[in-house]
């Protein structure tokens, strides 16, 4: 099953991708309240069985119609991995951490498919890093290992594009501020469901830019799993419905190439991963006033 958000007269409500691709079975409440619901996948495929049949009321919306959102709108939280592919590491410099590195992102940074990303004029050096994102489905808190995949609505493509200027800053690292410019989150196409794709360790995963391939790799060569970072993240904070988890990124960004290779105005980039689908971007420069 494939969900997103979009737009309505009442506001931001989920979406259901019907199988033929080409229309969207709205629901009467938010992506999130869908998670609340006690067995919220089968409610969900039930609805839409019963729209599709007839047995309620008309909600459907041809896609080409409909204005799409992210998956998850409105997130409390934005958690993301660093460093957290070996070869990623190497490429930058660091050893392959004990532990995982976390940093996170205004929810203001989040943005959909298909949407234009500024390219801060205070910075001359954006980046791309392809990543799987986690929704999260229910509330949890110290979460065991064992159990964390039952906490995981589905996953999404993601790209957590970075300003290295930004991020390099001596005398400290700044990776929260070099992440979280608007728009540096995009999200999307759509949320497939964990039933799914019951490995998100085995996910082949690709950057193209301008059509180029930039990244390639699959998510079996993560150094945490996502049970490990559910786990290690619930340590520190409660888990919410909506809440997102970037997983990290392959080698092939920018900053690590020799020449370095950085965003301009007018760029496409790409993220393709593996029975989830392909989120796109292009990257124009911010209006200078």
């Amino acid at each position: 099953m494939k969900l997103t958000s979009c737009l309505t007269p009442n506001g931001p409500r989920a979406a259901a991708l019907a199988e033929d691709g080409k229309s969207l079975v709205i629901f009467e409440v938010s992506v999130k309240e869908l998670f609340l619901k006690e067995n919220w996948l089968e409610y969900v495929k039930k609805f839409v069985q019963d729209t599709l049949d007839g047995r309620r009321p008309p909600c459907l919306v041809p896609v080409e119609e409909a204005r799409l959102l992210t998956p998850v709108p409105d997130p409390q939280k934005i958690a993301c991995v660093g460093l957290n592919y070996a070869d990623h590491a190497a490429e930058t410099g660091d050893s392959v951490p004990d532990a995982p590195v976390i940093f996170n992102k205004f929810p203001s940074a989040l943005c959909g498919n298909g949407d234009v990303i500024e390219l801060p004029a205070v910075s001359d050096k954006v980046d791309y890093e392809a990543e799987l994102v986690v929704v999260i489905g229910k509330k949890g808190r110290n979460i065991p290992i064992e159990s964390a995949m039952e906490y995981v609505a589905g996953y999404c493509c993601g790209n957590d594009v970075s300003a290295r200027d930004w991020q390099m800053r001596p005398p400290a690292r700044q990776w929260f501020i070099g992440k979280t410019f608007d728009g540096f989150a995009p999200v999307g196409p759509w949320m497939v469901t964990a039933d799914e794709i019951p490995d998100p360790r085995n996910l082949e995963i690709e950057l193209r830019l301008n059509g180029e391939v930039m990244q390639k790799s699959n998510t079996n060569q993560f150094i945490f799993s996502v049970p490990t970072l559910i786990n290690w993240i619930s340590q520190a904070a409660t888990l919410l419905p909506g809440d997102l988890i970037f997983t990290g990124t392959p080698p092939g960004v920018g900053m690590g190439r020799k020449p370095p290779l950085f965003l301009k105005d007018g760029d496409l980039c790409e993220v393709e991963i593996e029975k989830i689908g392909v989120l796109g971007n292009l990257f124009k420069a911010e209006k200078k006033n």
